[in-house]
């Protein structure tokens, strides 16, 4: 089950924010009428305590940036099962929290970008429709992306690809150690994908697909082993969270008992 955090510190802040308020404009006079010395009730001392924190973070995590968990391998080698990430929340524009509604006009996704965007889903009754995914800008609106064999084309014109290794993980990440290191280069950028051997005939999904305007076609680095765009469809722009920015944190199990990888601490999403 999805917990929508942004609808709880906005809740709180409403409750906690009409209490403080409620008080100071009437229920303080009320108490200091009837006893000078009187003190505030508890619910309104937490209430005063409280809401100058909630509504500071509900800020800072609505408008500037907001911390996310890799919960799947789908954007390896560059992302790993347990890399918590912050995500910068303005530069695709400023939007109201819960409703994710664009109020000012920022920037767009460029082509390579790596965003957090809220899944659409698999039709009407799909129980994971908004949930929080992070793949990779491959298509803008009014492209035509080609996808063969995980090798792309966009509006006709190749990316271009060269294998550069081998890939070994480590603890979670180990189950991809043999597959191979490529690099993809896109008009201006490149980074690192995955590829396995051996993949079924048809899991690729090979195709030809043009953007509607106002969506992007997103694929994960880990080609082999994404569910994204070329399964499920285009990401709309309203579905936009943010672009992922840098790793804050490598860990796993509560404490990170598991495992805890301190290299990647502040390591730059390309």
């Amino acid at each position: 089950m999805k917990i929508d955090f942004a609808l709880i510190l906005t809740v709180l802040a409403l409750v906690t924010g009409l209490i403080w308020l409620a008080d100071k404009l009437y229920l303080e006079k009320r108490r200091k009428s009837a006893q000078a010395d009187a003190k505030d009730p508890v619910l309104v001392e937490y209430a005063k305590s409280l809401f100058p924190v909630i509504f500071i973070v509900l800020t800072l995590r609505s408008f500037l940036a907001e911390p996310f968990r890799i919960p799947s391998g789908s954007m390896m080698p560059n992302l790993l099962v347990g890399d918590f990430i912050l995500v910068n929340k303005y530069n695709y524009g400023i939007r109201l929290p819960v409703i994710n509604k664009k109020i000012i006009e920022v920037g767009q996704p460029k082509r390579g970008d790596v965003f957090v965007f809220r899944y659409p889903g698999m039709g009407e009754n799909d129980p994971t429709a908004g949930s929080d995914y992070i793949k990779r800008v491959i298509g803008l609106p009014g492209d035509t992306i080609t996808v063969e064999e995980n090798r792309v084309s966009v509006n006709g014109v190749p990316f271009t690809y060269a294998e550069t290794g081998v890939f070994v993980g480590q603890d979670v990440s180990s189950e991809m150690t043999g597959a191979r290191l490529i690099n993809e280069t896109l008009p201006g950028k490149t980074h690192s994908m995955l590829e396995v051997d051996g993949v079924p005939l048809g899991y690729r999904h090979n195709g030809t697909w043009t953007v509607p305007e106002g969506h992007y076609f997103a694929m994960g680095d880990n080609r082999d082993r994404s569910a994204d765009s070329r399964e499920w469809g285009f990401v709309p722009e309203q579905n936009l969270v943010g672009k992922a920015m840098v790793i804050w944190l490598n860990c796993s199990g509560w404490f990170c008992t598991n495992s805890f990888t301190p290299s990647r601490i502040g390591t730059s999403i390309n």
